[in-house]
């Protein structure tokens, strides 16, 4: 069967899952393969769960009027998803960047919805499996596609976009984000540059902060919309980020001056594509960060600022100076967690963000897991496991405290508020 053919299948219902657990009744059933699960043995099931068919590529697992074998199921998905993004003829906003992504597409969702059927990634599905899936999420009734991409080496943002064929871009910024992937921050500037590269080729247009140095220098001989400080003021992040757009005040509930450029951004897309500014005033205001990031939870006389979905030293670095520009009477405690994915660099990006936050003057700092546990500054607890820093805890005072807790995703500290 060919792609055309298959699509045909697809366009029934405009449907598919690749979890045999949560089939949808008419959906089509790609079976993904991993390290340690095979999709292919669960073909059967998923048709029996109401899918009404299953694409499989192992031929003993072609045993049904209704599974379709194919060469590598990943590989059909993805074609199945550039097949349909043609036949959509719709814009298609693409984004990536080193810190912020998630929380820039969930606004500037928030915004578009405000006067277009969008559809987005969810979650952070930005992968080469996440965005295959967003794109076969759209259907006839989407006005606006916005596609989060997610990189951690060279040529992978250039294969998403062989894929979703963007015709908008955007790039957060560049950090030092999966430096071990990407070997250093010029390799980082160079992975997430595929994306405007995509946009020259294909005469698309880029999204550019033009207060960002190296956005600017990349983003040469592109089509550009640019936004900045002077067109969209910012007044204060204390601790939520307030700004002015076109005499209109803006107050959001995301904390520290770093969320800026992602709310800006927001505001410079939303405006381009005509949404009204009351509209793009309502979506920001009305947006509540959720998922780890940029939280604010209250715990009886403790506040804690939660922001722990991810962390790498750019936005590490950014938390704590906005941490500590927070004018509080409270005691203001750190509880910072492990960074990952930084390869030969870790000892070094660790110990710059412990002095950084033995610099200020922080009642507490807490530094968690084996990588910050090799670090040396006098004024830090230093655990080399949550379970050590769990056992500590019940020796701390955290009454009229202000907290700031931010960590890699696979430290997983949120665990932290189930202790107090």
């Amino acid at each position: 069967m060919n792609i055309e053919q298959l699509y045909k299948l697809y366009s029934e219902n405009y449907l598919v899952d690749t979890d045999s657990r949560k089939i949808r009744k008419g959906s089509i059933y790609f079976a993904l393969k991993g390290e340690n699960f095979n999709g292919n043995k669960f073909a059967l099931q998923a048709i029996k769960s109401g899918a009404s068919y299953a694409i499989v590529d192992e031929s003993e697992y072609n045993n049904s009027p209704n599974t379709i074998l194919v060469k590598n199921t990943l590989k059909t998905l993805q074609e199945l998803a550039n097949f349909h993004r043609k036949q959509l003829n719709i814009p298609i906003l693409s984004l990536t960047g080193s810190n912020g992504k998630t929380t820039t597409k969930e606004l500037i969702n928030s915004v578009l919805s405000k006067k277009y059927k969008t559809t987005a990634t969810l979650g952070n599905l930005n992968n080469h499996i996440g965005v295959p899936l967003t794109l076969l999420k759209m259907t006839p009734e989407t006005e606006i596609g916005i596609v989060e991409m997610g990189a951690n080496h060279i040529n992978e943002i250039e294969f998403l976009c062989k894929i979703a064929e963007p015709n908008y871009g955007y790039i957060t910024n560049f950090g030092k984000a999966h430096l071990e992937g990407f070997g250093s921050l010029e390799g980082v500037i160079k992975g997430k540059s595929e994306l405007y590269n995509f946009l020259k080729k294909t005469n698309g247009t880029a999204f550019v902060n033009t207060d960002d140095k190296i956005q600017v220098k990349q983003s040469v001989g592109l089509h550009l919309i640019e936004f900045n400080k002077a067109m969209i003021q910012f007044i204060n992040a204390l601790p939520f980020v307030k700004v002015k757009f076109k005499k209109l005040i803006i107050e959001s509930n995301l904390i520290g001056s770093y969320n800026y450029y992602n709310i800006a951004a927001a505001i410079a897309i939303g405006n381009h594509f005509k949404v009204t500014t009351k509209e793009i005033k309502n979506a920001i205001e009305n947006y509540l960060p959720t998922n780890n990031r940029s939280q604010i939870i209250e715990k009886n006389t403790t506040k804690i600022i939660l922001d722990a979905y991810n962390a790498n030293p750019s936005s590490m670095t950014a938390a704590l100076e906005n941490f500590n520009q927070i004018t509080t009477s409270n005691k203001k405690i750190v509880i910072l967690g492990d960074m990952f994915e930084l390869g030969e660099t870790s000892w070094v990006e660790h110990q710059k963000i412990a002095e950084l936050a033995s610099s200020y003057n922080f009642s507490e700092i807490h530094l968690i897991g084996k990588a910050f546990s090799t670090t040396t500054v006098k004024n830090a607890f230093v655990y080399e496991s949550f379970d050590a820093f769990k056992c500590s805890i019940n020796y701390l005072n955290y009454n009229n405290s202000t907290i700031l807790i931010k960590g890699s995703r696979g430290m997983a500290l949120e665990r932290v508020l189930d202790l107090f």
